[in-house]
């Protein structure tokens, strides 16, 4: 037992190691003096964290994101927390088959899907749009909100639904007064996931963006590949930061064993 406990602790190091590897090159390369991104860099400086604001394609990339997300957000919980709700509490026919459908832009690669929507969107005169922007993320963060709230929603102690309806209150107020504020962590962290993925998934919006419309992850992309300059490279360690800051503003609200439907024995 001994042996493989030592065992399992060498790999769960070397996989942190794998993860945070990429993490801290990033880092050292954000803070060189060189015009070119070399590891490992002739020297330090942080000069490219203020030159960063005087970056306009990346900034305006940013700010769409910014924009986009919130909305992004607020419609994949309506749409999401309904479907789950549904799905969970009426007992059709081919209710399982139509929940596999929700689920199935997660087992697509990435690429499938922009291309279809890519496709989709030109026939309507939409691509290269804010809405197929939007359009685009929700096809992302609508299934992974359905199955986190679906996994709430089961796991709800059906007597308290049942004697609030047995006292008379209509479905619609136990819905909103006995269920929704059960499964708040779980809806918490299904909105910062929909929101984090707003500033992910490149696959996609590489599909849906144009010019004058960019996401931050293509900009970061089409930088990374057509630059030397380590302005990318700052950039990321910022991302990290506020991704990391909405992680630990879950664990500080509900805490994440309880955002992600895990309960305490």
């Amino acid at each position: 037992m001994k042996g493989s406990g030592t065992l399992l602790t060498v790999i769960a190091t070397l996989i942190f190691l794998v993860v945070l590897a990429p993490i801290a090159v990033l880092s050292i390369l954000a803070s060189s003096t060189d015009h070119f991104m070399a590891f490992p860099p002739s020297g330090y400086s942080l000069r490219s964290f203020p030159e960063l604001p005087a970056n306009d394609p990346l900034l305006t990339s940013v700010w769409l994101s910014l924009k986009i997300a919130p909305l992004v957000t607020v419609l994949s919980l309506l749409i999401g927390t309904s479907a789950a709700l549904v799905l969970e509490k009426l007992n059709f026919l081919g209710r399982d088959a139509l929940l596999t459908l929700f689920l199935a832009p997660l087992l697509l690669p990435a690429l499938v899907l922009g291309l279809a929507l890519l496709n989709l969107l030109t026939s309507v005169r939409l691509s290269g749009t804010i809405p197929a922007l939007v359009l685009g993320h929700l096809i992302v963060t609508v299934p992974f909100v359905i199955r986190q709230m679906n996994s709430a929603f089961s796991a709800l102690p059906k007597e308290v639904e049942v004697a609030a309806a047995t006292l008379g209150a209509k479905p619609s107020r136990v819905i909103f007064r006995i269920t929704l504020p059960l499964v708040m962590p779980s809806l918490i962290a299904s909105a910062a996931l929909s929101f984090l993925l707003c500033f992910d998934k490149a696959a996609i919006s590489l599909f849906l963006v144009r010019a004058q419309v960019t996401a931050l992850p293509v900009e970061m992309m089409n930088s990374g590949h057509g630059r030397t300059d380590p302005f990318i490279a700052a950039l990321s360690p910022l991302v990290i930061v506020g991704t990391l800051s909405i992680v630990l503003l879950i664990e500080r609200l509900v805490g994440l064993a309880r955002a992600v439907g895990h309960r305490g024995t």
